[in-house]
């Protein structure tokens, strides 16, 4: 397929709006490509948290006063703008949490306490991060359920056929990634949602990897749960999204006990709040709702089909690069897959490659990628990984290769 050319200009009006994007790194121009672990911020969504603690910070829904009001106002319009770009039906569908892992336990704990019994079965993925790994195996251990295992072949690919065997009357839910953060690889999620719904199963699916990346849509999905980061997203940190199907909802018991989860608190009994509220226990970390709606806005203001090209060019251009450097294995297929690259260099300890690469400027990530059970059965101890977005280009792509070839040179 015919590469697709950007122009510089285009490019390097995007990567003005990321000030980060202009530090040195040992007398270098900063080539950052660890955006699976957590993307840069754009002056937009800097300038938005500012503007919050300078201008109307005050907490949210307790106060009668004129910030509180606005406050108020600012975080229910992010739950808005987190609901017209998940597409979901219902802004009581948008719990705001700390982040992917915070939503996993969310859902693990409430959904596990009110339809989990002894014998009864989860299922996930070899994928898996390990927040959609650990919290079901607490759960698993509380209740004596029990965790199945979706296997994945030597390519890193997901057979639903494999994943149906799984499924049987005693399975409650199904937790899956959208995208692995190890691989890069995209998860066939519609048809496992497809299946599951077969026998009436929920799905959860960890969109952590996936939401950045335009794959967002919880109605094309028809997935139960849907989880993120704002921090994978141009967003701030400590925040992210449980978009929830309000019946499901409806039905779960709140994961923690505090202030704004309740309706009515006596020593003999406490009623609980509404949806969303119900699971938004304590003050919410509303400064990052805010900048994660910004961050939000920012992307929807590019044009998501935009970023979607120019990440597609990077991902060929990146692969066609990788590919023709000898002794170099990519972990995974060539595609379906986000431009994030997981790779080993023949004879170089992944560590010993990151931390060479890191003296030229160039930021990888290393090791297992909290992906240890996938890596294992990859036959591996770790891993280089290069992930990229839209603000990257080619060039940078170029600094890599460059990188990985003098990483050869020294130990070879």
């Amino acid at each position: 397929m015919q590469l697709i050319l950007f122009t510089v200009k285009e490019i390097a009006e995007i990567r003005k709006d990321f000030p980060i994007l202009d530090t040195r790194v040992y007398g270098r121009n900063l080539v950052y490509l660890d955006n699976a672990a957590t993307t840069q911020k754009p002056s937009c969504v800097i300038d938005s948290m500012t503007e919050v603690y300078s201008k109307y910070n005050a907490n949210v829904h307790r106060g009668v006063h004129f910030l509180s009001d606005m406050a108020s106002e600012a975080y229910e319009n992010a739950r808005e703008k987190v609901r017209a770009f998940l597409n979901a039906s219902d802004t009581n569908e948008i719990i705001f949490t700390s982040g992917t892992t915070g939503s996993i336990n969310l859902v693990a704990f409430s959904f596990g306490e009110r339809f989990v019994k002894k014998g009864d079965e989860i299922v996930i993925s070899t994928l898996e991060h390990h927040s959609n790994i650990v919290p079901w195996q607490m759960l698993c251990e509380r209740k004596g359920a029990i965790l199945k295992i979706i296997p994945v072949d030597e390519n890193c690919r997901l057979n639903p056929g494999d994943f149906t065997k799984l499924l049987s009357p005693r399975t409650r839910l199904v937790s899956v990634t959208q995208v692995s953060n190890a691989t890069g690889m995209i998860v066939p999620v519609k048809e496992i949602i497809e299946e599951a719904h077969r026998y009436k199963i929920p799905v959860l699916v960890d969109g952590a990897q996936g939401v950045q990346h335009g794959m967002s849509d919880v109605k094309k999905m028809d997935c139960d749960f849907y989880v993120f980061s704002g921090h994978k997203m141009y967003g701030p940190a400590g925040i992210g999204v449980l978009y929830g199907k309000r019946e499901i909802l409806e039905s779960l018991p709140p994961y923690q006990g505090g202030g704004d989860m309740i309706e009515k608190v006596t020593f003999e009994k406490t009623t609980y709040n509404s949806l969303p509220f119900k699971f938004e226990a304590g003050t919410i970390n509303f400064p990052g709702a805010i900048g994660l709606a910004r961050a939000i806005g920012y992307m929807l203001e590019t044009g998501l089909e935009y970023i979607e090209s120019l990440e597609n060019d990077l991902l060929r251009y990146t692969w066609n690069s990788l590919t023709e450097i000898p002794g170099l294995k990519i972990t995974g297929a060539s595609e379906p897959r986000v431009p994030v690259f997981s790779f080993n260099i023949e004879g170089v300890h992944h560590y010993d490659a990151g931390m060479v690469l890191d003296k030229l400027g160039i930021a990888v990530r290393t090791g297992n990628h909290c992906a240890q059970p996938l890596i294992e059965r990859l036959g591996l101890d770790g891993t280089v990984r290069a992930s990229l977005c839209f603000y990257n280009t080619r060039e940078e792509v170029d600094a890599l290769i460059d990188g990985i070839n003098k990483v050869k040179e020294m130990f070879f």
